[in-house]
């Protein structure tokens, strides 16, 4: 568990564009201190998770492991709203989008979304211009 703490701490710190010195700074603990807690070697106090909290630690997220919506813009915020009250094909088609765009990031070759230039691929399912599924 210590270790998956101080993984998730390195995360955050990375995240958000410190060195480990440079954190240690802000936590007033020194830079062995910071790297004894991103081995999961030391636990961090509640003042050091404070103190970084103040400057966008993710503090939940470091302990749980589950992340905050705190933290979210208000796009991203808004994304999640939608989501939530969306109808499951919508859900599914966002997905499918959000997946496919992740995956052209990465190098995974996907071939062009139209199909016989009548449908497009959304979640994994081909739809016609007239929103039909394609079996």
């Amino acid at each position: 568990m210590q270790k998956n703490i101080g993984l998730r701490l390195k995360e955050e710190r990375e995240r958000m564009g410190l060195s480990q010195v440079a954190m240690g700074e802000i936590a007033n603990v020194k830079k062995l201190t910071q790297l004894n807690y991103e081995k999961g070697e030391r636990f961090p106090d509640a003042l050091y998770l404070s103190t970084l909290a103040n400057f966008g630690l993710d503090v939940q997220y470091v302990v749980t492991g589950i992340r905050t919506t705190n933290n979210l813009s208000v796009d991203e915020q808004d994304l999640i709203d939608k989501f939530r009250i969306a109808p499951l094909a919508i859900k599914a088609a966002a997905l499918g989008a959000l997946t496919a765009g992740t995956a052209q990031q990465t190098g995974v070759n996907i071939s062009n979304n139209t199909i016989r230039g009548e449908g497009q691929i959304a979640g994994g399912n081909i739809y016609t211009t007239r929103r039909r599924k394609i079996k």
